[in-house]
């Protein structure tokens, strides 16, 4: 049996309950073409959202009526919970909860059950062989112990916090606005100067393609298959190759679409040559693409390789070795020219795949040498300019959402009070 040490010791005039003495578990099981079928989500229940996993079970799904506390039971879906404002249906994984006890007020349950000590709590209650399969079942949920003041002093808390947290809502939300704004300007500084060139006083020349019409003169217009030397797939490395004791050092898919931006510096990764059944080899300046991508405008989504050291590609990556200009090549690649060129065709598509084949057939403008590497010194200086600020926003991103979190944890707990 799990500990009740989340949430520390509460004030003496607050009681201790188990979840199970205040709600009941809804069960009924109902049909999304009665009661509209609802996402539970972390930023709370709302109207099934676009793009999520869909399935045919229309009648089996579980009745939430509105203000019904609804949370997710399985622990890769921490924090995805909240009191419902509307009736609707969920599906069976999600544990329905109604309110038993009168001295209960919704948006103060919304603030307790939704914070992050509680949801290490509820995890801690589960059960699984692995943690990406643990699950908390109403029956463990329900011995589960919360901190309860008067009815209330939960409403001033939840006023509290919907003045506050709304606050620092905004704030986030105009800080990655201004990221948006910028990352946005960044592909259009980034489209411009790989389509036309640095200079606007240079002539231009009509091309035949769906994609562009005209390019600098001095410029050709070539598919990347006819600049690239091979474009090819990688070896089949995965995540549970990679060893810390390998003899070779590797680069996997996730760490090309989540950790790096413009170029990889630095090899992380490490596995045994003896695990890869097709060594596939990078070199220093091959421009490295993702071949899935969680959203349509990211598909492809690439990295040059800037390392010395000998490094095996993984299976989900595409390599395209060449004898241009790789920082060139990589923004060419990365632009919103190429990216629309890539993402044809996919838009209705949950998971999206991208072959060499494809990579191969993107067409590019490509200029002489010495300007392609005029461009790439101009777009560096640019883009880490622009990175910087981006940078700086996100950290600020990050500490208002760390102030909001413990803001909450603290009020719902006891551990900070209101004035009487």
């Amino acid at each position: 049996m799990a500990n009740n040490n989340w949430m520390q010791v509460p004030p003496s005039d607050w009681q201790i309950a188990k979840i199970g003495s205040l709600f009941s578990q809804r069960n009924e099981k109902v049909s999304d073409r009665d009661y509209a079928p609802l996402s539970v989500s972390k930023g709370g229940i709302v109207p099934q959202m676009e793009g999520v996993a869909k399935t045919d079970a229309n009648d089996n799904r579980k009745l939430v009526i509105k203000d019904d506390f609804v949370i997710n039971s399985r622990s890769d879906r921490k924090q995805s919970c909240g009191v419902s404002p509307l009736d609707g249906s969920v599906s069976l994984i999600n544990i329905v909860l109604s309110f038993s006890h009168n001295e209960l007020y919704p948006a103060y349950v919304n603030y307790l059950l939704k914070n992050y000590g509680f949801a290490e709590e509820f995890y801690r209650w589960g059960h699984g062989i692995v943690a990406d399969l643990w699950t908390t079942r109403w029956s463990e949920m329900k011995n589960i112990l919360i901190p309860l003041p008067s009815l209330d002093e939960q409403k001033r808390i939840a006023d509290f916090l919907d003045d506050r947290i709304g606050k620092i809502d905004a704030l986030i939300e105009n800080e990655n606005k201004q990221i948006e704004g910028l990352e946005s300007y960044k592909r259009a500084i980034i489209s411009s100067a790989v389509t036309k060139g640095l200079h606007s006083d240079v002539a231009m020349d009509s091309v035949e393609s769906p994609w562009i019409s005209q390019i600098p003169q001095g410029w050709s217009l070539r598919r990347t298959k006819y600049i690239a030397t091979s474009i090819e797939k990688g070896s089949g490395i995965t995540r549970d190759d990679v060893d810390t004791d390998g003899d070779i050092k590797c680069v996997r898919y996730g760490e090309i679409y989540f950790q790096y931006d413009r170029e990889i510096t630095k090899c992380v990764s490490s596995t045994f040559l003896a695990k890869a059944p097709s060594p596939r080899f990078i070199s220093k300046g091959d421009v490295l693409c993702a071949g899935t991508g969680e959203l349509v405008e990211e598909i492809g989504k690439n990295v040059v390789y800037m390392c010395d050291e000998k490094c095996l590609a993984g299976g989900d990556i595409i390599i395209v070795h060449h004898h241009e200009d790789p920082v060139y090549l990589n923004y060419a690649l990365n632009s919103s020219f190429a990216q629309n060129q890539k993402s044809y065709g996919k838009a209705k598509l949950k998971v999206v795949h991208i072959s060499a084949n494809e990579i191969g057939n993107v067409v590019l403008p490509l200029p002489p040498i010495e300007t392609q590497k005029e461009i790439a010194s101009y777009l560096d200086r640019k883009c880490e300019a622009m990175d910087t600020i981006v940078k700086d926003k996100r950290t600020k991103i990050d500490e208002l959402k760390s102030l909001k979190s413990s803001l909450i944890y603290e009020f719902v707990t006891g551990k900070r009070r209101l004035p009487s």
